[in-house]
């Protein structure tokens, strides 16, 4: 069984290798864009370029 899976890095169109154990939601840097990339789904697994965090100022 292997410790990686490979998925599309939707800025730069390379296969990046994940961890095995990686969950829809979990924020990874690609290391093909050096991007914040979200997982969005697992089977097939889906990055998406993860949104920019506003600032919330307690609204």
């Amino acid at each position: 069984m292997s410790d990686t899976i490979t998925a599309e890095d939707p800025l730069s169109g390379e296969e990046i290798e994940l961890p095995a154990d990686v969950e829809v939601g979990e924020i990874i840097d690609s290391p093909a864009t050096g991007a914040e990339l979200e997982v969005v789904s697992l089977d097939p697994v889906v990055l998406e370029e993860a949104p920019e965090l506003e600032e919330d100022w307690g609204e």
